[in-house]
C-alpha cells in the first residue's frame, strides 16, 4: 500500500491519527448499517416472493370466478352487472425509514355502496369474482410497496458495501501505513538528534579540557 504524501512531522502525525480513528469509526458504523440493511433486504425479498404468489393466486381465482359467472349468466349480463358496481378505491402512499432510507407504505381502501344489483337471477360467482379482484388489488398495492423497497434497499446496500470496502481496503491501510512510516521517521530523527547532541557535548567537553590545559 502506498504511503500518503505527508511530511514526517508531529503535527501531521496527530492529524493522521485523528483521520485514522475517524475512518475506523466510520467503517464500524457503515459495517453495522450494511448488516442491518442486508437483514431487512432479505426479509423484504422473502415477503415479495410470498406476495407475488398470493397475487397470482388471487388473480387466478378472480378470473376463474368471472369465467364461471359468464358461463352461468352470459357475457352481456355479466358486463351489465359489473358496470353497476358502485365502489371507489383510495390508494394512499406514506413512507417509513430504515437506516435513513425512505421506503413506501401503500394502503388500499375501498368505499362501497351496495347493493349493486338484485340477487335474483344472479350467479354467486359474480360476487366471488368481485371479492377476489378486491383482494388482488390490495395485494398488488403491498407487492408494489415491497418491490420498490427491495430496489431502494438493494441500491443502498451496494453503495454501503462500496464505502465499506473503500475504507477497509484502501483508506484505513493507507492511513495506518502512513502513521507507522511517520512514527518511524520521527523516531529515527530523534535517534539522530540524540547521537548528534552526544557528539556536540563530547566536542564541547574536549574543547573545555583543552582550554584548561592552556
Amino acid at each position: 500500500m502506498a504511503v500518503l504524501n505527508y511530511a514526517p512531522t508531529k503535527t501531521n502525525l496527530m492529524r493522521l491519527k485523528n483521520d485514522l480513528k475517524f475512518a475506523q469509526q466510520g467503517f464500524e458504523l457503515l459495517d453495522q448499517k450494511r448488516n442491518i440493511l442486508i437483514i431487512e433486504l432479505l426479509s423484504l425479498i422473502d415477503q415479495t416472493s410470498d406476495y407475488q404468489s398470493r397475487v397470482e393466486a388471487a388473480m387466478a381465482k378472480a378470473y376463474e370466478s368471472l369465467e364461471e359467472a359468464v358461463f352461468d349468466m352470459g357475457q352481456l349480463k355479466v358486463h351489465t352487472l359489473t358496470g353497476a358496481v358502485n365502489m371507489s378505491t383510495d390508494i394512499t402512499v406514506s413512507t417509513r425509514r430504515v437506516m435513513g432510507i425512505t421506503l413506501p407504505v401503500i394502503e388500499t381502501r375501498f368505499t362501497e355502496h351496495p347493493p349493486y344489483y338484485s340477487p335474483m337471477g344472479t350467479s354467486f360467482r359474480i360476487d366471488s369474482a368481485l371479492q377476489y379482484f378486491k383482494e388482488a388489488l390490495q395485494l398488488l398495492g403491498r407487492l408494489s410497496e415491497l418491490r420498490i423497497s427491495v430496489l431502494r434497499l438493494a441500491n443502498e446496500v451496494k453503495k454501503t458495501i462500496r464505502k465499506v470496502n473503500a475504507l477497509e481496503k484502501i483508506a484505513i491501510p493507507s492511513l495506518t501505513e502512513t502513521v507507522h512510516y511517520i512514527e518511524g521517521r520521527l523516531e529515527e530523527n530523534e535517534r539522530d538528534m540524540f547521537v548528534l547532541m552526544k557528539m556536540v557535548k563530547r566536542n564541547l567537553e574536549k574543547k573545555a579540557l583543552s582550554s584548561k590545559d592552556l
